[in-house]
């Protein structure tokens, strides 16, 4: 007699092995930048970080943005499964329905929780070694570009007038996009970027001219209201000592939709992962242990449960 139940009953049984297969997998979509930016190649190289280091069991969809706001005001309208970027300030300002958010506060802003910090947008000021400037006071009389419309043509901007050289530094008339043929030939003495460090622009200028990234004293540092942030010497070519400089801290965030399991194994794939990470892309050696103290707000339990394992030092407004 032919056992026709034997077969179905390992049908059934591989169809229940594939099905808990599938739900073993985590799908998780990360808000990140417009993709001409370094954070949109930051979120696609997470994205591989995460699905490599826990063997495919995180899936990670990364989704182009047109900028931190909208990245914080889709919280709204989205589920456990969103994570984005943007820098804690925005955060701040959502949940005190401030700035940008004034008369758009909303209780699912309270539910947003940190679970890593990414590399800052860490301001340069990229001066050639012809100019011979090597502080902001040599500044005065320079030809200078800011570019336009980014963070950091308006942060630049803004400390030329804090540092008292507004009026007195020629701004160049030029996209950021050119500055560094614009240095090589002369036409600017120097230039104004924000970004990861280290930055492909300065990257550039260092190697094929010749440049001095200048250096925040305290009391600018202090001005700027921007965290300090210390590029360490030799990162660029011909830099013989620290730069100290601003930054201003961008972080991975999620909701507290998001359950712990999930959360823990974003934040523990992440910082596992980070060295590979670094090794194909420097950008990610600036990011320690030391730019926890820039998350301002909560952490997620899930992010906690391995900081605590991790022996990570916390404060007490981030638990």
């Amino acid at each position: 007699m032919i056992n026709f139940f034997k077969p179905f009953v390992t049908a059934v049984a591989l169809t229940g092995l594939a099905a808990a297969s599938a739900s073993a997998e985590t799908r998780v979509t990360y808000k990140s930048a417009k993709t001409t930016s370094s954070y949109y190649q930051m979120a696609v190289q997470i994205a591989e970080a995460m699905k490599s280091g826990s063997d495919g069991d995180i899936i990670v969809t990364v989704e182009e943005s047109q900028g931190s706001v909208q990245n914080v005001m889709e919280v709204k309208a989205r589920g456990a499964d969103y994570v984005f970027t943007t820098p804690p300030v925005l955060v701040a300002l959502a949940q005190g329905g401030k700035a940008m958010f004034k008369d758009k506060s909303d209780p699912a802003f309270d539910e947003i929780r940190a679970l890593f910090p990414i590399p800052s947008l860490t301001m340069h000021f990229v001066m050639s070694e012809a100019s011979g400037v090597t502080d902001f006071a040599g500044l005065e009389g320079k030809t200078i570009l800011l570019g336009k419309g980014s963070f950091g043509a308006r942060e630049g901007a803004k400390y030329l007038k804090l540092f008292g050289l507004e009026g007195k530094v020629k701004i160049a008339d030029v996209e950021l996009s050119g500055a560094v043929p614009a240095l090589k030939n002369g036409q600017i003495d120097g230039f104004v970027t924000a970004g990861s460090f280290p930055a492909p622009n300065v990257i550039e200028a260092a190697a094929s001219t010749g440049v001095v990234v200048l250096s925040l004293n305290n009391d600018q540092i202090t001005k700027s209201k921007r965290a300090r942030l210390v590029i360490p010497a030799g990162t660029y070519a011909g830099q013989v000592g620290d730069i100290v400089t601003t930054s201003l801290p961008v972080v991975a965030y999620t909701t507290t939709k998001m359950d712990d399991d999930t959360a823990y194994e974003l934040t523990k794939t992440y910082w596992e992962g980070k060295v590979a990470m670094g090794d194909a892309a420097p950008w990610w050696n600036g990011v320690d242990q030391g730019l926890m103290a820039n998350i301002t707000g909560k952490i997620h339990p899930g992010a906690l449960k391995y900081y605590a394992e991790a022996g990570f030092d916390l404060t007490d407004a981030q638990k």
